[in-house]
């Protein structure tokens, strides 16, 4: 985790920067905005598509005006209107999203009364007639007569303007004061008002404000089901409709049960009205629960209701909104699912949520639920991703997006529960995305370092990996145990001899690029020097391999493989036969950048080194194609060996026993197993002296396997042994003179 910490560190500080917007302590408007954009996502993709015939909007529109002249309409005319909405059409609820805020003076009565008080006071007749006029000529009294009795909601507004009227008359607040004392509850607080003449007030039966809660981006995604003024609470056109068909049930603010939360926990999670449960969120709002675009309810020209052109049935037992879709009257809103919405269908779309339960849930406690959500993740993939290749970090950052995307899709679709997505997605986009920049643009740099040091030695795998951890790695000579390979090409010269100069090229090189690609990519070795047609390769440095001794052995079995193919392609163009001898050797040696101030080279220097080098010599001698010291053969258990003599070198006192390797375990056949067990025997009466049965086993080892130029070697050394017998004392130890 060490050389991960840099990222580990950004990562937290990341997570840390969205878990602040999370928790509320500062706000950053992007994520804001993406949250909403996610919002408006899901509810587009989910929202019904379907037309509510439960509701209708008797509309304000074009038609209306052009046939009844502009609003405000005469009251006498609303009068005529609630008469025939429910004496006619049989109207279940009519709620209204305008105001009746100015008297109705229309009819001239303003005039009439100033004539009776002045110019015509002192005439009978006329004030006789005045007054028998008056009733009819009253329209705010004729529309205020029309509510009474009747389930009749009229609209307000409420506004926070510098220097906000408080116009006509609003209703008494569902709420009183200090009905909230003692908890931070997020209402919206507001200072004005305009409201409708309080003898209509006084004669409707509810009426409630139809103010929406605009976002900062100017879009309509929710409307507050109460709201404060001086200190008490009124409620929405829409609960006020609802609760006026319901019979007036009281408003019941809903907290859940105390042993369940925190005690700082204050959040108002719902509002209980009658049988209806309308979750709200910490502003005291419902999310508006569209049903589709515009249209999603009948739209109804008043002006046809008014001259009777509608059928009764589709008024009969309705729920009526007036509200205006004509454009010169401004209530046109921005909202989800469309940029030009009417403001009333808004309304009805909440009523619609009501009836049918469909109002998601967004408590405050989801706040808390986000933070923890937040916390897990980032910290987790923080840490994990550093940690991971590119690949994998993709995989699991892919992963961790879909969870977060799934999560939230279930919450809102089996719970009806709005869990904030923003917020976690870019989180994780934001640590992969750091991540792999950091990756790019630091790593890399390392990457290229170390490749500059190391590529021409190691494979690029290797390279990878100390890139990793770059602190691990450097060209400072140290002590270590390796394994070490030389392979030459027997009969150079009398290849070199036989080809052409640019033939002998293609010879070498891709005799060389074969060998160094066995060696480097098949066997992660680390590749050393040519020297002529000589390869001189290593393994444990500069990256540990525990299995240095094994990979530089099944490195030498592949490259003798490799000859035959090689050979393959050789003769075929005319070009002498390749053979190669190999020898390995492991201990302990010096290794890193060595040489002098014109030229080094990371290389390798020490006893076992010259040894590796005495044994590939001594590969020609035996008639083999590969000879390893006793170190490697003891450190490799599941390759087959056959003991080959025990020897001095030049240059060596001690004398150390040299092996053929012949294949993994699991793939030599039987019949050679056998052949090596009657080997191991002769061997031990070579040693012993034995001179007949060395020669009889020899007999047979030469029938089983007539081209094994070893049995032929100690065959003719016995033969030399029975005419000049070795000195008392002998071992069996072969002395070589030269190297």
């Amino acid at each position: 985790m060490k050389q991960h910490i840099v990222r580990i560190v950004l990562g937290l500080l990341v997570s840390l920067l969205f878990l602040g917007h999370a928790a509320r302590l500062y706000e950053i408007g992007f994520i804001t905005q993406v949250d909403n954009i996610i919002y408006d996502a899901r509810l587009v993709v989910t929202m019904p598509r379907t037309v509510d015939e439960r509701i209708v909007i008797l509309d304000i529109d074009e038609k209306s005006l052009q046939e009844l002249g502009h609003w405000p309409w005469p009251r006498d005319l609303m009068a005529r209107l609630i008469d025939k909405l429910f004496d006619k059409y049989g109207i279940a609820i009519v709620g209204f999203d305008v105001v009746f805020a100015e008297a109705d003076y229309s009819s001239g009565i303003r005039t009439l009364e100033q004539f009776a008080q002045k110019e015509l006071k002192e005439v009978p007749a006329f004030q006789q007639a005045f007054e028998q006029m008056r009733s009819k000529l009253d329209y705010d009294g004729l529309f205020a007569q029309s509510l009474k009795g009747r389930p009749v909601v009229l609209g307000y507004y409420l506004n926070n303007e510098a220097g906000a009227k408080r116009i006509a008359a609003i209703p008494e607040p569902v709420l009183p004061k200090g009905t909230f004392s003692g908890r931070n509850i997020g209402f919206t607080v507001w200072d004005g008002y305009g409201g409708n003449l309080p003898q209509l007030l006084k004669t409707a039966a509810a009426a409630g404000h139809f103010n929406p809660y605009t976002d900062p981006d100017g879009i309509v995604r929710r409307v507050p089901m109460l709201v404060e003024f001086d200190g008490a609470y009124y409620e929405a056109l829409s609960l006020a409709m609802m609760r006026t068909l319901l019979g007036f049930p009281k408003v019941e603010p809903g907290f859940p049960p105390d042993r369940f939360v925190h005690r700082g926990y204050s959040g108002l999670e719902w509002l209980k009205v009658g049988p209806l449960v309308i979750p709200v969120d910490d502003t005291v709002s419902a999310l508006v629960p569209y049903r589709g675009s515009k249209s999603s309810f009948p739209y109804i020209s008043l002006a046809d209701v008014l001259a009777e052109r509608v059928p009764a049935e589709k008024l009969k037992g309705k729920i009526a909104l007036v509200g205006t879709t004509a454009a010169g009257l401004q209530d046109l809103r921005s909202t989800p699912v469309a940029s030009v919405y009417p403001g009333v269908e808004v309304h009805a779309n909440v009523i619609s949520g009501m009836l049918d339960g469909r109002i998601k849930q967004r408590p405050p406690y989801m706040l808390g639920a986000e933070v923890i959500l937040l916390v897990v993740s980032g910290v987790a993939l923080s840490i994990l991703v550093p940690m991971l290749s590119a690949l994998w970090a993709t995989a699991v950052s892919a992963g961790a997006l879909a969870a977060g995307v799934g999560l939230s899709v279930a919450v809102w679709t089996q719970i009806h529960t709005v869990l904030p997505m923003a917020t976690g997605l870019l989180t994780i986009i934001t640590l992969y995305t750091l991540n792999m920049a950091y990756g790019y643009f630091v790593e890399s740099r390392s990457k290229r370092q170390f490749t500059e040091l190391f590529g021409q030695y190691v494979p690029p795998e290797l390279v990878d990996k100390m890139a990793e951890d770059p602190g691990k790695y450097n060209m400072e000579p140290r002590a270590v145990e390796l394994t070490i390979l030389f392979s030459d090409v027997r009969g150079f010269t009398s290849i070199s001899e036989a080809l052409k100069p640019e033939e002998l090229r293609e010879y070498i090189n891709e005799y060389l690029t074969t060998m160094s690609q066995i060696i480097r990519g098949g066997h992660h070795g680390t590749l050393d020097k040519y020297i002529g047609d000589a390869i001189m390769a290593f393994w444990g440095a500069p990256v540990d391999d525990a299995q240095h001794a094994r990979n530089g052995v099944l490195a030498g079995l592949s490259m003798q493989k490799e000859c035959k193919v090689l050979n393959d392609k050789f003769v075929a163009r005319g070009w002498p036969k390749l053979k190669i001898g190999v020898g390995l050797n492991s201990g302990n040696v010096r290794v890193g950048d060595m040489g002098s101030q014109i030229r080094r080279a990371y290389t390798v220097m020490g006893d076992a080194v010259n040894i590796a080098s005495r044994l590939e010599g001594r590969t020609k001698t035996y008639g083999v194609g590969i000879l390893v010291g006793e170190a490697t053969r003891n450190a490799v258990k599941d390759i087959v060996f056959r003991e080959v003599d025990r020897i001095k070198v030049k240059g060596k006192d001690v004398a150390i026993t040299i092996f053929e390797p012949i294949g993994p375990d699991s793939e030599v056949e039987r019949k050679v197993l056998e052949e090596l067990k009657l080997w191991q025997q002769t061997l031990r009466a070579y040693r012993a002296q034995q001179w007949d049965a060395v020669e009889l086993n020899l007999l047979n080892l030469q029938r089983i396997n007539p081209e094994c130029e070893l049995y032929h070697l100690y065959a003719d050394r016995v033969t030399e042994f029975r005419r000049n017998p070795p000195p008392t004392g002998w071992t069996g130890v072969t002395v070589f003179a030269e190297k």
